[in-house]
């Protein structure tokens, strides 16, 4: 029979999905908080990211990992794929928690008359020019920035 590893073994270890880290039916009378990566489950806390397990006191444990993510602001000048064309807009995947929009008539000499022509899958290279947490950033393709495909 193969004996679990502690909490204490854990530590500043690599962990991965799946892992149990703590089992909380030996732990009574004890408040533990939990921190990113983690889930309890009935008397058990596993790992739901992979990274390091850390501890601070008293009793607050989470996973570090380098998992990140790009989130946009104003001014930022990215690539981005086409992955919707609508009438009036652009969906842009510029790999940020949302799908950003390009509006046909951001473009440099952009009117009704001359809307560019995008496929789906070509690459854009824009700017954002807003983006407020919970709503779809807006691109622009104007001064000094060009959009090839």
């Amino acid at each position: 029979m193969e004996a679990k590893p502690s909490t204490a073994n854990l530590v500043d270890k690599i962990v991965v999905p799946g892992d149990v880290v703590l089992d909380l039916s030996s732990m009574t009378n004890q408040t533990i908080k939990l921190g990113g990566g983690l889930r309890q489950e009935c008397d058990s806390v596993s790992v739901i990211k992979a990274g390091k397990l850390r501890f601070s006191k008293p009793n607050k444990y989470w996973v570090e990992s380098s998992q990140k993510r790009y989130v946009p602001c104003v001014e930022d000048t990215v690539l981005g794929i086409v992955v919707d064309c609508k009438a009036d807009n652009f969906f842009v995947d510029i790999r940020g928690p949302t799908i950003a929009f390009l509006p046909v008539l951001a473009f440099e000499g952009g009117t009704r008359r001359n809307i560019p022509k995008f496929e789906i899958g070509s690459l854009l290279y824009v700017r954002v020019v807003k983006a407020n947490p919970g709503m779809n950033p807006e691109l622009s393709c104007t001064d000094d920035l060009s959009c090839d495909l």
